[in-house]
């Protein structure tokens, strides 16, 4: 289908889809692992690539295609490459565009599974990382080298959502004719579109708002084609796959995105205004309040604030990892897990989860501190969520 003149919240129903000789009205889920060739000639003629078509689910797969064809459309994006989970399709990325002896400039404020990457395995192929402040500009100039081929951030940032610039990081990796990676899982494209900011590469862990419930694992990395030349070259070598299962729930996922992140980022909002009344917490981040010291630059960059807040509980309360587990163990309506983008709010105390196997020192350059609780807000009533919250803040 043309994705021409349509809206996103049309794209997200529509684009991608491919109906079959039955013609099925919900997308079909192709559950094979391989697939028959009329002849021979058909069959080599596919495996060198001279005609398109399906050839073995590791790398082809037609439920798979239309996620990625449907996530592109709303990316704005040439092409996508699904993959099996978030962290595999950062894996991806890396792999199919650096080599042995490369530099990648990293913001210091990544997921903490997205440091041990750099750190502990893309560091054994011989590329080395250096991490600066997500929000200086200046910073990512001052690290560049002759050797610098990859920047990397998420914006906003997990937990503390701090916003990059995307656009100004864009210039300066240009410049030294570096690429520039964006993780854009907490915004998803409905909030924020970086390729048109400058960014040469987009990434999702689609594990969370795109599927939205919390049920499959899967990832997605996406730029023009002759970037994702050599990043599918990558999966269909190493085969971290999106099953055909998980693609068709993230097709039905896709479906309701806008209409979710809409509601995660007001009751977000909600929250985030609600926290900042409360005697019992120092400090609120969240990018639609005020406060947030890149308010402003993320009001022009997304649409919205989304759907994650992050608070750290005052010293009066006692130490800080006390205090905020004290508050998370007193919850009752919210999850305590650490994944996030769900329909259920999440609550996580980010320096001894998500951020855990990182250094301290790590840890405190990125902000994470003993008494920080990030929560991923999800679709009940905010004033249930605020409740449920007020028992241990009290």
């Amino acid at each position: 289908m043309s994705t021409e003149n349509y809206q996103p919240e049309t794209l997200a129903v529509h684009a991608g889809t491919v109906r079959s000789q039955f013609g099925e009205h919900s997308e079909a889920m192709f559950l094979t692992s391989s697939f028959v060739f009329e002849n021979a000639a058909q069959a080599a003629a596919r495996f060198i690539g001279e005609q398109p078509g399906n050839i073995y689910a590791r790398f082809t797969n037609p439920t798979v295609t239309m996620f990625e064809e449907r996530l592109a459309a709303l990316e704005g994006a040439e092409q996508c490459v699904a993959t099996a989970s978030g962290m595999s399709a950062i894996l991806a990325c890396v792999m199919g565009v650096l080599k042995a002896g490369d530099h990648v400039v990293a913001s210091q404020s990544l997921f903490g599974a997205t440091v041990n990457l750099f750190n502990n395995i893309i560091k054994k192929f011989g590329v080395e990382t250096t991490y600066v402040s997500a929000t200086d500009v200046s910073a990512w100039q001052a690290a560049v080298r002759p050797n610098t081929k990859l920047f990397f951030l998420e914006t906003p940032s997990n937990p503390l959502t701090e916003i990059s610039d995307i656009a100004a990081i864009a210039k300066v990796a240009k410049a030294c004719g570096a690429l520039l990676a964006v993780d854009n899982c907490f915004c998803t494209p409905i909030l924020q579109r970086p390729l048109e900011l400058g960014a040469d590469i987009v990434i999702h862990s689609a594990t969370k708002y795109i599927d939205g419930q919390g049920r499959v694992l899967g990832g997605a990395v996406l730029g023009s084609k002759k970037m994702m030349e050599p990043v599918y070259g990558f999966l269909r070598t190493a085969g971290p796959t999106m099953s055909a299962f998980n693609a068709w729930v993230f097709l039905k996922g896709l479906e309701t995105l806008k209409l979710r992140m809409d509601a995660h980022s007001a009751n977000a909002l909600g929250l985030a205004r609600w926290l900042e009344q409360q005697p019992n917490v120092a400090r609120v981040f969240y990018p639609g309040l005020p406060s947030h010291p890149q308010h402003a630059l993320a009001m022009r960059q997304q649409k919205t604030g989304g759907g994650i807040v992050a608070f750290e509980v005052a010293s009066s309360q006692g130490s800080g990892k006390e205090a905020a587990w004290r508050v998370i163990d007193h919850t009752a309506l919210l999850s305590i897990t650490a994944n996030l983008g769900d329909t259920k709010t999440t609550i996580t105390h980010p320096a001894s989860t998500t951020h855990a196997r990182i250094s301290p020192e790590a840890r405190a350059a990125a902000g994470v501190t003993d008494g920080l609780i990030r929560i991923a807000v999800g679709l009940e009533a905010v004033v249930d969520i605020q409740n449920d919250l007020a028992r241990g803040l009290k």
